[in-house]
């Protein structure tokens, strides 16, 4: 998966709660990707805004689809 095809899925799919390559500070419940010296990490935040259930990838592409699969479940769950 590319960064455009991510950006794609969450605007047509509307998905919300993200924090996209650190564009802000780790806020409560939300999933992120970051990218740090050619390692791609993806968590999920708790209420107190602290990153958990982290996992580290080294590649971007499947970086993206954890990050997306995870954004998606989270997603379903607020409905």
């Amino acid at each position: 998966m590319t960064r455009g095809t991510a950006l794609e899925i969450i605007q047509n799919e509307r998905l919300q709660n993200l924090n996209w390559f650190d564009d802000h500070n780790i806020k409560p419940n939300e999933v992120g990707i970051s990218e740090r010296a050619n390692k791609w990490k993806v968590y999920t935040s708790d209420e107190r805004a602290n990153p958990i259930s982290e996992k580290e990838f080294q590649t971007e592409g499947e970086a993206l689809e954890n990050f997306i699969k995870r954004l998606r479940a989270f997603n379903k769950s607020l409905l």
